[in-house]
């Protein structure tokens, strides 16, 4: 295991985050970064490397509730395009239900081969604004890293 600081982290996401900034959270987005960060390329393997690294130095998940190992990593800001990260590692569960003010974008980084999350496998998934669900993993193990413009998401009761 090395060992990495947030700072790092935040450098490691730089080329996602500027690429990103100002564009519209849609399929199409997550088409471009399914193509742009595919799940074998360098950028998303170092960071999900980074992430394991990061849970077994207890800064990333370091919080636990109803089966959910999670933490926000890092705060908007201009240096991350305005999106805050945060990062889960669930198991066959479903979190709480919650809506995305002006959408959400998930990376997958199952941990168990067969893992799924909202029925997709590795790679990128992209909520648009307005949209809601309850984050579920299903098939075993997963890491998922969101980034949310603006840090914005509205837990609801259902």
């Amino acid at each position: 295991m090395s060992t990495i600081s947030c700072e790092e982290f935040q450098t490691l996401l730089e080329p996602v985050t500027r690429y990103i900034g100002g564009k519209s959270l849609n399929t199409d987005l997550q088409d471009e970064l399914n193509q742009v960060f595919p799940q074998d390329g360098k950028v998303l393997n170092d960071i999900k490397q980074a992430c394991h690294d990061a849970i077994a130095a207890g800064w990333m998940c370091q919080y636990e509730g109803g089966g959910i190992k999670y933490g926000r990593v890092i705060k908007p800001t201009p240096d991350t395009a305005g999106f805050s990260v945060d990062v889960v590692q669930m198991k066959d569960l479903a979190g709480p239900h919650h809506r995305h003010p002006q959408g959400e974008i998930d990376l997958i980084m199952p941990i168990d081969d067969t893992a799924e999350f909202d029925q997709h496998g590795e790679g990128w998934l992209v909520y648009g604004p307005d949209t809601a669900h309850r984050p579920t993993v299903a098939n075993g193990a997963a890491l998922v890293l969101y980034l949310l413009p603006g840090g914005e998401i509205d837990f609801t009761k259902q």
